[in-house]
């Protein structure tokens, strides 16, 4: 406790002369360089370290979302703030702290932690938001601002956009006649993960199952194994410490193939892996294979179903969501309402067709049951207690639920901003794209789309059988890189 409460001096003072600075010009925008372009995307603020983010942006980001947190507050309260183990996130994190207190907010620093983390904690105390420094799935060198409600739940785009609109001088700057306090809360992460296993208590265990889980170097290294052995498993651990030199770096649930090494080295149950923060998860079978998104959503989805849990039938995906889990669930009496890749836009839907589980392939889950964001350790939690209960391997499960149709996704870097928004303009990608569809019929569909998250172009076909797939998604990636790249 102590050295953590160094570290926040020592990170509030190097900051302290920007502060000074931006206040003393009323939080002026011209003191900081922003592109055209929307600076919120699918899942908050998000690039390279030292380009777009540095400290004065983050300062100011702190301070305009702390007069809009309150403007539209039904009561006075703090934000919660949380990070992951990224090297840029205590500066951030202590920039971000200047600016919220600068605005009057009282802040309650948890440090490491998962992003569901800030989220919950958000959602049960008097809070009036909260903000967590992470870059997801992200390379060590980016970093990211996501700002969540006081209900838990992602911002609403139209206060992204007054807070965009202060960034950009496009907001009066209001007068704060007392500054808020700096306080360092981390003994309430501990809440965050006796919630985790409240639900489960009493009903279920997870002894006699040998679990591992790639932690990703990242900022569930302290909660999760001790989470998963207090329910009785046996934990296997892999990149458990928290180290912002090789977060997500060439493991965690962007990169399975050590994970699927060690399930069946160690001869596993299950295996789970993470990304940096913990806010979504991908499964690996005792066979080794990745048991991604859409088969959670569907297993989950059954039992939920089969406990009379699910409103409708209804699960929320996006348009990733592959074809073969939508027609299977169909077949179940289940129905699949899809809507724009990001956890924002699916939780948006849930919301408004009363929906209680949804997500992406990806791995972002949200099942409204339990919280209101995506939660990797949560449904970790939740699909091993399902194998449990059922008293079936998971390789078993899938084998029984589902054939996918062939997918394949490409990522083009494209790193000109300008180009890579404007792609739907480039005329011979939109041939391509019409050429491919007109071919391939019923039998297959396209997905072109800009990343929210990373400066690439994703190019995804889907189609009856692989040899489509790949002839197709060769030509359309050809076409962007020769075009845009």
């Amino acid at each position: 406790m102590v050295s953590s409460i160094t570290r926040t001096q020592s990170g509030l003072n190097e900051v302290s002369a920007i502060a000074d600075n931006i206040i003393a010009n009323n939080f002026a925008p011209n003191l900081i360089s922003l592109p055209k372009n929307p600076l919120f995307g699918t899942d908050g603020i998000r690039g390279r370290v030292g380009d777009l983010l540095n400290a004065p942006l983050a300062l100011q980001i702190g301070y305009w979302a702390g007069i809009v947190l309150q403007t539209h507050a039904k009561r006075l309260g703090p934000v919660i703030l949380g990070q992951d183990s990224r090297n840029s996130s205590d500066m951030l994190a202590m920039a971000l702290s200047a600016g919220l207190t600068a605005a009057g907010i009282e802040v309650w620093y948890l440090g490491l932690c998962p992003t569901p983390c800030v989220a919950y904690l958000t959602s049960i105390t008097d809070a009036i938001g909260g903000v967590m420094i992470s870059a997801s799935h992200n390379p060590p060198e980016d970093n990211g601002i996501k700002i969540f409600g006081a209900d838990g739940g992602k911002l609403p785009l139209a206060l992204q956009a007054e807070i965009e609109a202060g960034l950009r001088g496009n907001k009066a700057v209001i007068g704060v006649n007392n500054c808020g306090r700096h306080y360092s809360r981390q003994e309430l992460v501990t809440n965050y993960g006796d919630a985790l296993k409240q639900p489960l208590q009493g009903a279920v265990n997870l002894q006699g199952m040998k679990i591992v889980l790639d932690l990703a170097w990242g900022a569930a290294v302290g909660l999760a194994p001790k989470v998963f052995r207090e329910m009785g498993a046996e934990v296997i651990c892999l990149h458990n410490e928290a180290d912002g030199d090789r977060i997500n770096v060439d493991c965690g649930s962007t990169h399975l193939e050590m994970l699927q090494a060690t399930v069946q080295e160690h001869n596993a149950n299950v295996g789970f892996a993470f990304d940096g923060d913990a806010d979504r998860v991908l499964a690996v079978d005792s066979t080794g294979r990745q048991v991604n998104g859409d088969y959670i959503l569907y297993l989950w989805g059954r039992h939920l179903k089969q406990q009379q849990q699910l409103p409708d039938n209804l699960i929320v995906s996006t348009v990733m969501a592959n074809l073969g889990f939508e027609r299977a669930w169909e077949q179940l009496g289940g129905k699949l309402i899809r809507t724009a890749v990001g956890d924002q836009y699916v939780q948006a839907e849930m919301l408004r067709t009363g929906g209680m589980l949804g997500g992406e392939q990806s791995g972002h889950i949200l099942c409204l049951h339990y919280g209101m964001t995506g939660d990797g350790l949560l449904t970790a939690l939740h699909i091993a207690a399902l194998i449990k209960e059922a008293g079936v391997e998971l390789h078993e499960m899938v084998d029984q639920s589902f054939q996918t149709y062939p997918q394949l996704l490409k990522n083009v870097r494209v790193l000109d901003r300008d180009r890579r928004m404007a792609w739907k303009d480039c005329e011979p990608l939109q041939k391509a794209i019409a050429q491919a569809e007109t071919a391939m019929g019923d039998a297959g569909r396209i997905l072109v789309r800009v990343s929210g998250t990373e400066p690439v172009i994703r190019v995804m076909v889907e189609a009856a059988n692989a040899e489509l797939a790949h002839h197709w998604t060769n030509e359309l990636v050809s076409q962007v890189q020769q075009h845009l790249g």
